[in-house]
């Protein structure tokens, strides 16, 4: 009887053991390029992103590592999403074009683990979406300014890594016979006066744009869209139709950050199943940048 109540003891103080509190580390990051069931994705810049594709409904409390890719505390109930290539955190406007349901979430995480998707948002994404077990029909427009903030105030931003570079100075030496001669230095910046109100003002600014998402929706119009699958970065639109030409596909117009460019595209395709084959064919023939459109 003893030994049993000392096992219940124990039993009792293990499970009062306070769980570890887990401290974010939020951070602007781009990353390096990684791989989706074997394919590379190269991950860059761009603060005036728009597309089309697929969202995934994703439990972020499922993986291993308790914070995302940003540096969040993972959470299957805030308004954010996963993202294969844009830099993170930012601020998008999602559009389910089935249902013509409207969301902002922050993309905080690199994913999803599933080659084809342009999403991967979590289960209180997807609830208010409408999007169940089975892959949505999506628009993702990016907020400019919303995303542009974010990386002016965050550590690691390109602002920052800017501001708190180190100074190259010019001191006077003195040489002997009296004369003087400039050598350039690197000095550290003295701390300004008020620097540390600075400080608390940048980081009050951090905390009031990293805090959770409205949890809301609105109504917009449903569009009908069908699968695509596209190529895009030709600059030329001669390489773009030499390429339709080779693989029977027709070429379009495609405006990115860099400017017009051309793209050539694949489809229609019935099923989802479809056009994963016809994209999965499109990366094993080299074409790097290929990825499933909905329109």
């Amino acid at each position: 009887m003893k030994k049993a109540i000392l096992v219940c003891c124990v039993g009792v103080a293990a499970c009062s053991r306070p769980v570890p509190k887990i401290e974010p580390a939020v951070h602007y990051v781009v990353g390096a390029a990684w791989q989706v069931d074997g394919f590379w994705v190269y991950p860059r810049e761009d603060f005036s992103y728009q597309a089309t594709g697929l969202a995934v409904r994703v439990d972020k409390g499922k993986k291993d590592q308790p914070l995302t890719t940003d540096g969040e505390v993972r959470s299957d109930l805030t308004m954010t999403a996963s993202h294969p290539t844009l830099q993170l955190p930012a601020i998008v406007t999602v559009t389910n074009l089935d249902n013509g349901r409207v969301v902002k979430v922050r993309l905080n995480d690199r994913g999803p683990d599933k080659l084809g998707r342009v999403l991967g948002v979590t289960p209180k994404v997807a609830s208010l979406l409408g999007i169940t077990d089975q892959p949505a029909k999506v628009r993702v427009v990016e907020d400019e300014q919303a995303s542009r903030h974010l990386a002016e105030i965050l550590p690691g931003g390109p602002a920052l890594q800017i501001n708190t570079a180190p100074l190259e100075g010019v001191v006077q030496t003195q040489l002997a016979g009296g004369q003087s001669a400039g050598r350039a230095t690197k000095e550290v910046p003295s701390v300004k006066e008020g620097g540390v109100a600075q400080t608390a003002g940048l980081q009050a600014d951090v905390a009031a744009a990293m805090a959770d998402l409205p949890v809301s929706w609105w109504q917009g119009a449903p569009s009908y869209a069908r699968l695509w699958v596209e190529t895009t970065d030709f600059t030329s639109r001669y390489a773009a139709a030499r390429e339709a030409a080779r693989e029977g596909g027709s070429v379009v117009p495609s405006f990115a950050s860099q400017g017009k460019m051309w793209a050539v595209r694949h489809g229609p395709f019935a099923t989802i199943s479809e056009a994963d084959t016809a994209l999965r064919r499109s990366l094993a023939d080299g074409l790097t940048g290929s990825h499933i459109v909905v329109e």
